[in-house]
Parts: C-alpha cells; structure tokens; sequence
C-alpha cells in the first residue's frame, strides 16, 4: 500500500456518507499508527481482544476523545473488562452473555451501547444468534435495562459471490426493521454494524451505519 493513511481514510470518508460511521479496526496495529489515524481524523476504534485493547488505551490515554468498541467475540469471564473498557460491545451473541453483562453493567453503573450479532446464514465460524433464537429471545432481551441495545451487526460467510453478501446484508436490514416494528421499551434498531475491508461497499447501499474497517486503512496484519 503506497498510500498513507491518512490519504486513505480521506479517500475512504469521501466514500461514506455522512451517516455511516467508520470504525478503524486496530487489532494487531501498533499505536503509532492509530495515532496516525486519530490526526487523520479517526475517533473510532474497534478492537477484539480486551488484552491487547487495555494496553492501547493507557498508551493512548492523552486521546481522551476515543470511542473504543469491542468487536470480538465476548468469554464470560472477560464481560467485566470489556464494560470497564468499551463504550460500544458490537459482538453480544446469546441471550447468557447478554444477561451477564446487564447484571455487571448495574453493578458498573455503566449503560454500554450494544449490538445484537446475527448469522442470517448458518455458519460453523461465526458466533451470533440465528434469526429464529434471536426473534424468541427478543423478551428477555428486553430485559437487559442496563444495556443500550442499538441494532444488529453481521459477519457474512467466508466466499460467496456479491449478489449472496448483498442478501445477507439486505435481510439483516429488512431483521432490524422487523424488529423496530415490535416496538420493545429497550431495543431500538438505529444501527447496522455491517461491513468489512472486502464488502463495505455492499454493506453500505444495504442500510449499514457502522462499517469496520481494518486491512484497507492499515494494510495486511503480520
């Protein structure tokens, strides 16, 4: 990649629009290039290993205008730092997880901002709920008074063709719009985190309001 990165995120932010946040996704980018990206105007990080993000944040701490999400996949044992940590969790992905961090967000005196993970096909290497288990646990979802449920996000399978991405990108739309009709007192469907370095430009025509981005602005992770 011969470009730098703030030339890229120009490029990419022209791109977008206004609408769609761009989230830089920094797992394995060292903070020297984040701080690249934070000149270049990025105030969005997403990270998926709370490790690796703790030790950014107190290297970064001088950029106290950050917003940290958590795109990874969540261990129970790990919900607690990640709500000390993140003020965005993208990746809550069964109704356990979800019960466990309203529990510890009261005791936190935290309301993170959540996103429901969906697989609208089966996929082996995805974690996220089913259409069907999500619309039956939509109730105790409603539930979780200490979590900001927001929307839906979506991870594509690996290798299929565009036209099948941009289904799985416009049935996640058509989900969320689904969902907003039931008119629950605490999940709203405002965003869409859909969208990656390969598929963005789908996710975005589809509805997506949140895309995240990691490869394209940072280039390939060793």
């Amino acid at each position: 990649m011969s470009s730098s990165i703030s030339e890229r995120i120009a490029a990419i932010r022209a791109s977008l629009p206004d609408s769609v946040r761009l989230i830089a996704v920094s797992k394995q980018v060292p903070t020297a290039l984040m701080r690249e990206a934070y000149a270049a105007g990025i105030r969005d990080f997403g990270e998926n290993r709370i490790q690796e993000a703790a030790s950014k944040q107190s290297e970064l701490q001088d950029l106290s205008d950050i917003t940290w999400h958590f795109i990874g996949n969540l261990q129970s044992n790990k919900a607690k730092k990640a709500l000390e940590l993140f003020d965005w969790i993208h990746s809550i992905d069964n109704l356990q997880i979800a019960q466990r961090l309203d529990t510890l967000a009261q005791q936190l005196g935290v309301s993170p901002q959540v996103c429901l993970q969906v697989k609208i096909l089966p996929d082996p290497n995805k974690s996220g709920w089913m259409v069907p288990e999500l619309l039956a646990d939509l109730a105790a979802l409603n539930q979780c008074k200490n979590l900001q449920i927001q929307g839906l996000m979506t991870i594509p399978p690996r290798g299929l063709a565009d036209a099948e991405i941009i289904d799985v990108f416009n049935s996640t739309y058509k989900l969320a719009k689904a969902i907003a009709s039931q008119n629950w007192s605490n999940i709203t469907m405002q965003h869409l985190s859909m969208g990656m370095s390969g598929d963005y430009q789908l996710a975005v025509p589809a509805g997506a309001t949140m895309v995240r981005l990691g490869t394209i602005l940072f280039g390939q992770r060793t």
